[in-house]
């Protein structure tokens, strides 16, 4: 995983190569390379930045999917404190594709935090399963955000999945149900809402999470109602017909926010969030905390309005 390189990444590779060849032949025979290295340092950051200043939607959906991208729990580990998870739906069991539970921000400030979870290595996938949930995630998920309703503590969720699991066991406990129920309920929740996509927002299954004041989105993450693989499939019958309909289906960060679908973007390291966990989660606090600040203003109706008047106003058209 270490040495995991996407293909449009392999120009910087090749030149970061070549500088630890500089620098290794420099320090073996005592010579002074420094003007060789400045000279491969300037060209391995203009490299990168004309490449990851103009992905493609396709390359984007790459980043997003990066297997050493943070998830929830490494955002959470930075900026938040004295974080309780609170497990099951008190109907069938608790799903680890979710977690939930109170936190502490940075600032002190108490809050809800419901994170789509997806795992590192084989044993933790497994358990998480690859961040899709069963019907029972959603469950806790809104019993947890009726709890944070009930004390007046605002609600933060972290979307990160392909999708809802769409196995056999999961249709049974009546999945498609689960999120429709958060979805009528999340519009009642009075206290504010922030939902931000920090990799894959995939489907109802994203949504099921997603009905806030504020929809957030990392740079490279995407938010669509199907990936675009299976936008493929079912329009061309072929699923490397990936990179058009991930172009057609406008599912990149600066796309939504021109068709209003998310509010804001936070800006990631140069390279991707998996550059630099720190960095790119102190751009999401800074994000949080602003937004945070912002809704706190607002009384109980003002909050149930401005969440209900911004999901009508996407797709929103005017007639001659």
């Amino acid at each position: 995983m270490e040495n995991f390189v996407l293909e449009f990444e392999k120009p910087i590779i090749e030149l970061k190569s070549k500088l630890s060849e500089i620098q290794e032949f420099g320090e073996s025979n005592n010579i002074d390379m420094s003007r060789q290295v400045n000279e491969l340092e300037t060209q391995i950051k203009t490299k990168s930045e004309d490449i990851f200043n103009s992905l493609t939607p396709w390359q984007r959906v790459q980043v997003a999917r990066h297997p050493q991208r943070p998830y929830s729990l490494d955002y959470l580990n930075i900026f938040t404190s004295d974080f309780i998870e609170l497990k099951g739906d008190r109907r069938h069991g608790n799903d680890a594709a979710i977690i939930g539970g109170f936190a502490k921000l940075r600032d002190g400030r108490k809050v809800m935090v419901i994170a789509q979870q997806k795992g590192r290595d084989l044993k933790e996938r497994s358990l998480r399963n690859f961040g899709m949930a069963h019907p029972e995630g959603y469950r806790k998920a809104l019993r947890l955000m009726q709890l944070a309703d009930k004390v007046g503590c605002p609600i933060i969720t972290f979307i990160d999945t392909p999708g809802a699991y769409p196995g056999i066991a999961s249709e049974e406990r009546h999945v498609g149900e689960a999120i429709a129920v958060n979805l009528l309920e999340m519009f009642k929740i009075r206290v504010p809402i922030i939902s931000i996509v920090i990799g894959e927002g995939g489907s109802g299954g994203a949504l099921g999470i997603g009905v806030a004041n504020k929809v957030l989105i990392m740079e490279n993450a995407y938010y669509s109602v199907i990936s675009p693989e299976g936008c493929a499939g079912i329009i061309w019958k072929d699923g490397a017909k990936a990179p058009e309909a991930a172009a057609a289906m406008k599912i990149s960060a600066k796309e939504l926010l021109e068709l209003k679908v998310v509010d804001d973007i936070v800006m990631e390291p140069l390279g991707g969030a998996h550059k630099n966990h720190e960095q790119a989660a102190n751009a999401l606090y800074d994000m949080i905390n602003s937004q945070l600040s912002e809704l706190s203003e607002m009384s109980e109706q003002e909050i149930l309005d401005q969440r209900y008047n911004r999901f009508r106003q996407i797709g929103s058209f005017l007639e001659n």
